[in-house]
């Protein structure tokens, strides 16, 4: 606790922190796939403190400082909670890349590239999460915290990584689905209805027309529940659940005042889910 304190404004662009998209991930990893690249994660341990603000940041020091108590203290780290530390770490992080041979891609400035020779290594950055696609990601790490001095945590071969399961099939190949975040969104589902969805063998019935659905509007509590099923439902296809997607886009378009009917059908995709949590995107080459 501190006994006060005070914060410049921030400037637009300065408290900008881009993330890798997870477009650009599956590409590096098709890329890894193809080049018979190894796959490594890790996170960034306490990763603002690598960085020093920018801002103009002051306390004045509570009881728990001790005999400082009274003082006026300068901040100068980017302490999570202000508004430029996302940026000040972007920029410390990406001086350290450039550093080891890095380049940013023009397509996507958070997947760094390296020319390996007889292949390219690609690093994709979603701020402290890092996912190394290399010969061999473990010496990356190393390199990382040995002469860089970084934290890092869960460094290893990943399984799950930014909301996603990542395992191999039995003949080798590479997955990546969604099958954890698909079990707390039923759970979810239970604690808002009381009872898990009914199976579906569909995300929707080729005979349903939301479109002349002329059912009851939703009262307030149902359009809560709806737009909630439907966002959580945005997020699985975005982790790769795309055989979702037609149906929540046609369910979308009722967000704002939906239905009773739209409601059981937003119903039925979960269903759908329950009854297929397994679906993940493979990298065949």
């Amino acid at each position: 606790m501190v006994a006060g304190g005070h914060m410049t404004s921030a400037d637009g662009d300065d408290s900008y922190s881009g993330v890798v998209t997870l477009r650009s991930l599956r590409i590096c990893l098709l890329l890894g796939e193809l080049n018979g690249l190894k796959i490594g994660v890790g996170d960034v341990g306490n990763a603002y403190l690598e960085a020093e603000t920018k801002e103009k940041v002051y306390i004045i020091a509570g009881s728990e400082f001790g005999e400082l108590e009274g003082h006026t203290l300068i901040i100068f780290k980017a302490l999570y909670g202000l508004r430029t530390s996302g940026a000040r770490y972007h920029e410390r992080f990406a001086a350290t890349l450039r550093d080891m041979s890095f380049t940013p891609s023009f397509a996507d400035p958070d997947v760094w590239m390296r020319d390996a020779g007889d292949h390219w290594e690609y690093l994709a950055v979603y701020v402290d999460d890092l996912m190394a696609i290399m010969k061999d990601p473990d010496e990356f790490f190393n390199v990382l915290k040995e002469k860089y001095k970084y934290k890092l945590k869960g460094v290893g071969t990943p399984k799950y990584h930014l909301g996603g399961d990542f395992y191999r099939d039995e003949d080798g190949t590479l997955a990546w689905g969604a099958k954890t975040y698909v079990k707390k969104l039923l759970l979810n589902y239970e604690q808002m209805f009381g009872s898990p969805p009914k199976e579906f063998t569909a995300p929707l019935d080729p005979k349903d027309h939301p479109e002349i659905d002329g059912s009851p509007f939703l009262d307030e509590d149902g359009i809560k529940h709806y737009q909630s099923l439907l966002g959580a439902l945005q997020w699985a296809i975005t982790i790769g659940r795309f055989d979702l997607l037609p149906a929540v886009v046609c369910l979308g378009s009722f967000r704002v005042a939906p239905r009773i009917g739209h409601l059981d059908q937003a119903k039925r995709v979960c269903g759908y889910l329950r009854k297929n949590p397994d679906a993940a995107i493979r990298f065949r080459t």
